[in-house]
């Protein structure tokens, strides 16, 4: 009766020289425990991103949110002024609403920025108009048409104003 033994199967057979071997064996140990790091390395990197990218698609979508808000703001301050004396009681439930949407805006660090009276800057403010005002210095914004707002340090919205020519 004849072995045959497969040519690719040279791995069964006891190796002739054992140190060799096990050297050999450290060295694909130490490549795969390599290319677990890596593999590992890369997934915490794609789980940070992922998170990252998380978190700005949610502010972005908390940022829509809250400009809506400052739109109904923006009425209600308009429906304030214009109110007489027969719509008081209106007025005054309107205005209590008012509140409550502000205090809810500056606890998520929603505020307002005031404008008048201060130089015109491009970063925070769009100038949509430019008045004439005898001894107000050239650039000095005169009022604001519709208020601005940081949210967190940041820019929510710029305020529209006119300034002084």
């Amino acid at each position: 009766m004849e072995i045959q033994i497969n040519p690719n199967d040279h791995n069964l057979l006891p190796p002739a020289d054992w140190a060799a071997e096990i050297e050999k064996l450290n060295e694909k140990l130490n490549a795969e425990r390599d290319r677990h790091l890596r593999t590992l390395a890369d997934f915490k990197n794609y789980r940070r991103r992922i998170e990252h990218d998380g978190n700005k698609f949610a502010g972005e979508a908390i940022r829509k949110i809250f400009l809506l808000l400052l739109d109904i703001i923006d009425d209600m301050e308009k429906a304030l002024k214009w109110t007489n004396e027969n719509e008081r009681p209106l007025a005054g439930g309107v205005k209590m609403i008012y509140q409550k949407l502000l205090a809810l805006l500056e606890k998520e660090d929603v505020r307002p920025f005031e404008s008048v009276g201060k130089k015109f800057d491009p970063e925070i403010h769009d100038a949509v108009g430019v008045v004439k005002r005898k001894g107000v210095e050239q650039g000095t914004i005169i009022d604001d048409l519709r208020r601005g707002y940081f949210w967190k340090k940041e820019l929510l919205r710029p305020a529209q104003v006119r300034i002084a020519e």
